[in-house]
């Protein structure tokens, strides 16, 4: 990609940017939100027109003014943002479009694609029914069907944006090697994460974009994080866990033999001013269980008791009521109503405060959802802007804004910087310790291991539904916790 310019009304999202791939690599491309990457993808994958610039695949030049130019040139993208049609077999979500067909009349030959399918899941190391309706599925796993069905095209040249984000690390150690496998077949490819140490363990070179800009582009092994970290953000950034001392207090939350669906027997306690933080790998119960805590799930047996009462936290409204707020692990599809604007968005769980009916109290909402944008630090041309719009970050410090203005004294964040650049995560980290000294309690779940390791004050580590481990900050190791996970 050659010179490539895009512009938007009154943004200048690519500016004269270049970048080369040679075959059989991995160019890992790294910015903040905003830098311009998924821009240039879109440009590549045909669902943008540059304004200026040229695209040459093998030598030739491509005009790519849409998906089937970019195809035509052997380019496969797989998004961060699911593609997949919830309402079909896994099958069929495989093969939409280019359908195997038998005989003169070509009829679907369903048996040929299903077996098909069977053969793409088992490269992946994934046991998954090819009959299964997507919609049933986990995110990891509809994430595992969209990259089986971008690998089964054959591609010359494959993009992947934050392919990992929802893998457990077994399913990314084996994208790592089907990657490997493309590499030494020839096949070229583009891969985008916010995750520095999967750019280190799988590129061989790795660019960095910063506002519309290529700042440079590095052998991946001359390379080291402070360095890519500086390029990114245009600073110096020293602490990339800033953790501070908070007081711990009294029990605020208090867990006891709680059973549903997905665990079996959890007790913990959360302490004022605390962050726990809940690691675990994929299936291991953990985000059934804060959809327990958050009442949006039924609990089997056990109770749990909320300031020394004990509460029956049959739905979301109960929990909002009990001082409970989530941010959930798919912000988009349970957090937020993305065309919906901030304003609307912040304000949306505590409506009832802000009038009756119609008769909302514009002002008054008005000067709530500045308190929150400017504490939060919510980025946002205006509160009225659809949060569709934001960045991953901002539209994650929305949907906190949205239970602080509510009250909510536990907050609970499931994968809190899942698909956020470096920039924000540290925001991030430093609004959880700001909450915290401020009296709130925090259960964190995350299968980050620096982070949880950095963050939280105490860790519980589960598996295949209880819990396995519990650990102070000091006392942890990623070795140990990964052991304890696969107990």
């Amino acid at each position: 990609m050659e010179n490539i310019t895009k512009t938007f009304p009154g943004v200048v999202a690519l500016d004269n940017v270049s970048i080369d791939l040679y075959k059989g690599e991995v160019l890992g491309i790294l910015g903040e939100n905003g830098a311009g990457k998924s821009t240039l993808i879109k440009i590549l994958a045909g669902n943008y027109i540059k304004d200026s610039g040229g695209i040459y695949v093998d030598g030739q030049k491509f005009e790519i003014k849409g998906p089937a130019e970019a195809m035509a040139s052997g380019i496969r993208v797989i998004y961060q943002e699911l593609n997949t049609l919830n309402n079909l077999t896994v099958t069929e979500n495989m093969f939409v479009g280019e359908q195997i067909v038998k005989g003169p009349f070509k009829i679907v030959d369903w048996k040929a694609m299903t077996k098909r399918a069977e053969e793409l899941l088992d490269t992946l190391n994934v046991k998954l029914d090819p009959n299964t309706i997507i919609g049933d599925l986990t995110v990891s796993e509809k994430q595992i069907v969209e990259i089986a069905k971008a690998i089964s095209k054959e591609a010359k040249i494959l993009v992947m944006d934050e392919p990992t984000a929802a893998l457990s690390e077994e399913e990314t150690q084996s994208l790592f090697r089907i990657i490997k496998t493309l590499k030494s077949k020839g096949v070229s490819i583009v891969y985008i994460s916010h995750r520095l140490k999967e750019i280190f363990a799988i590129t061989d070179r790795v660019t960095v974009l910063r506002d519309g800009k290529k700042v440079g582009t590095l052998k991946t092994k001359e390379t080291d994080t402070n360095e890519l970290v500086t390029m990114m953000v245009g600073r110096d950034i020293k602490d990339m866990y800033p953790k501070r001392e908070v007081p711990i207090g009294d029990t605020v939350m208090k867990v006891k033999n709680l059973t549903a669906e997905g665990f079996d027997n959890v007790s913990f306690n959360l302490r004022k001013g605390e962050i726990l933080g809940i690691f675990g790998l994929l299936g291991s119960g953990r985000t059934s269980l804060v959809k327990v805590l958050f009442g949006a799930n039924k609990i089997k047996n056990g109770e749990i008791t909320v300031n020394s009462k004990k509460v029956n936290v049959k739905s979301p409204a109960i929990a909002r009521d009990e001082k409970i707020g989530l941010v959930p692990l798919d912000r988009k599809v349970e957090g937020l109503a993305l065309i919906m604007g901030v304003k609307e968005n912040i304000t949306l769980a505590n409506i009832k405060d802000l009038g009756k009916s119609f008769l909302i109290a514009k002002a008054h909402e008005r000067k709530k959802v500045d308190k929150w944008v400017n504490e939060v630090g919510i980025k946002t041309p205006s509160v009225e802007q659809e949060v569709n719009s934001l960045s991953g970050g901002n539209q994650q410090k929305v949907v906190l804004a949205k239970w602080l203005e509510s009250g909510s004294q536990i907050i609970i964040l499931n994968e809190p910087t899942r698909g956020i650049d470096v920039g924000a995560k540290i925001e991030i980290y430093k609004l959880m310790q700001d909450l915290c000294e401020k009296g709130s309690s925090i259960i964190m779940v995350s299968s980050e291991l620096p982070e949880i390791i950095s963050i939280a004050d105490r860790i519980i580590v589960m598996s295949k539904g209880r819990f396995t481990g519990e650990y102070l900050r000091k006392e942890a190791s990623e070795e140990e916790l990964l052991h304890v996970a696969c107990l």
